[in-house]
């Protein structure tokens, strides 16, 4: 069985937020770990999210937010063979995460290589982290393919998202594409979740 690899961004992902909710309904599913998520360090945390990946001989990838360049940053390194896709949820921009939390993160500069295994990345029109016209451009150069929730802020648990039963069809959706049985057209697709109840 492939295993599904959860990276949460900075500070971690607390009770409550939809990746934990992903643990707990499915249990092929591993939370990886980071020794600091309060002050990431871009080298200890790949070699944490290196070390889960070599567990496994093939794994899919859900991350969030600052996890998302974690995982980006991957595409060019050998452990990039064992990735047999990724979904990339409101992935963040350093520079705008810099300014929001000033000293919090050591991460360098954003990952903009095209990556080497199939991926989408699910953003929102008005997300603090990632404004929308950034993030078309950045899928744009990693090859990714764009999914639109409208106004769903940082899809979080700020943003009224608790368990997400919307990933799990991205995930298989997006295991699809790999295989080539379910393209998805266009450069982005607008999934709208209008109520708070789609989220929970």
């Amino acid at each position: 069985m492939v295993k599904t690899l959860i990276v949460p961004g900075l500070f971690g992902s607390g009770e409550g937020h939809w990746q934990r909710h992903w643990l707990d309904d499915h249990p092929e599913a591993v939370f990886v770990e980071q020794g600091d998520w309060n002050r990431p360090a871009l080298a200890a945390w790949r070699s944490a999210l290196e070390a889960e990946i070599e567990r496994h001989p093939s794994v899919d990838i859900v991350a969030h937010s600052l996890g998302c360049l974690l995982v980006a940053g991957l595409a060019r390194r050998p452990i990039a063979e064992r990735i047999r896709s990724v979904l990339l949820v409101a992935p963040c921009d350093l520079e705008e995460t810099e300014r929001l939390h000033p000293g919090a993160i050591d991460f360098g500069i954003m990952p903009r290589q095209r990556l080497s295994f199939p991926s989408l990345v699910v953003g929102s029109l008005n997300d603090p982290y990632m404004r929308f016209d950034r993030l078309q451009a950045l899928c744009e150069r990693w090859g990714s393919r764009l999914i639109d929730l409208g106004h769903a802020g940082h899809i979080n648990i700020a943003s009224g998202f608790g368990r997400w039963p919307g990933g799990y069809d991205l995930l298989k959706v997006l295991n699809g594409m790999a295989k080539g049985d379910r393209p998805i057209a266009g450069p982005a697709m607008q999934v709208r979740q209008p109520t708070l109840a789609n989220r929970l």
